[in-house]
């Protein structure tokens, strides 16, 4: 495995007191924000522990620069994110998961290769 493949694979999931650590907020704060934020879905294993995706974390990220950052309020991040998810066209939600797919396939096809 070479470097730019070291670079491309990085973790699926995450636990919710790795998140808690990046952007130094208690498990609890998340917690909560799971229930006020729509876009926050963290899927749960077995033993019920949280896992969030790097969807999540980037949606954790807008959420502290909106609530601890900008100062809005937990209403008023909430409006801010419904008036983004209106913005962005379905052919640009598309031309994302046709990118990603490409890159899949890239990889297995390197993979099968490497067989």
């Amino acid at each position: 495995m070479n470097l730019n493949d070291k670079e491309e694979t990085e973790k699926l999931y995450y636990s919710i007191s790795e998140v808690s650590e990046m952007f130094e907020l208690n498990a609890s704060t998340l917690r909560f924000w799971e229930k006020e934020f729509e876009v926050l879905k963290p899927t749960k294993n077995k033993k019920g522990n949280r896992l969030f995706t790097k969807k999540d974390i980037d949606n954790i990220a807008q959420i502290v620069d909106l609530v601890k950052q900008k100062g809005f309020t937990i209403q008023g991040a909430k409006e801010q994110f419904k008036q983004k998810s209106n913005l962005k066209p379905s052919s640009e939600i598309n031309e994302e998961v046709i990118a990603r797919l490409q890159k899949v396939k890239e990889k297995l096809l390197r993979l099968k290769e490497e067989l």
